[in-house]
């Protein structure tokens, strides 16, 4: 191979490292520096000019249930239906199993979930939140969490913002007190 050769292969190659880091530079120069705060704001419920009741942002979805929160979902557990909990569980499982002897998943296994001690399923690494939170699941306890996970147990590893509707809580909650080799009763 003569020295033309090498000059040639040598041309294309550092032409091509100057196309692609060229390139990327451009790209770079146009794109916004980071965000001044991450994440996304949500829309959020508008005032009636009225005065009457707030209606969603555009593009918002609608409110599950006009009540809402644990109490709500206590008041629910005495007609939740555990068919449709175990349908609503499906988004559960994305993160949880709930088969008696099956180990964790992202999330704890919740096989007798209902009346366990909090952080007690062994071999999963829970926050220091839901370490310090201490007692029992309670069906209360299970309403304030699965309503709003960070607002019961701030610092909970637990990404999902929960479950909205009261009436959709307690249908989870009945399906999970009847996960287990001793049922809980729910609740009159």
């Amino acid at each position: 191979m003569d020295s033309f050769e090498f000059t040639k292969i040598a041309g294309a190659v550092l032409s091509a490292l100057l196309l692609i880091f060229g390139t990327r530079v451009l790209i770079e120069a146009r794109m916004p520096g980071p965000p001044a705060t991450p994440g996304f704001t949500l829309p959020a419920a508008q005032a009636d000019a009225g005065g009457g009741a707030a209606k969603p942002a555009e593009g918002a979805a609608p409110a599950a249930d006009a009540a809402s929160g644990p109490a709500a979902v206590l008041a629910d557990l005495s007609k939740a239906s555990a068919d449709n909990g175990k349908a609503l569980f499906s988004k559960c499982k994305a993160c949880h199993n709930i088969e008696k002897g099956k180990p964790k998943a992202v999330g704890p296994n919740l096989w007798g979930v209902v009346n366990r001690p909090k952080a007690s399923f062994e071999g999963f690494e829970y926050s220091p939140a839901m370490k310090e939170k201490g007692g029992n699941w309670t069906f209360e306890d299970l309403a304030a969490f699965i309503s709003n996970p960070k607002g019961f147990i701030p610092g909970t590893k637990m990404v999902f913002n929960g479950l909205p509707g009261a009436t959709d809580a307690a249908d989870v909650i009945a399906y999970l007190a009847g996960q287990s080799d001793t049922p809980a009763e729910l609740p009159k």
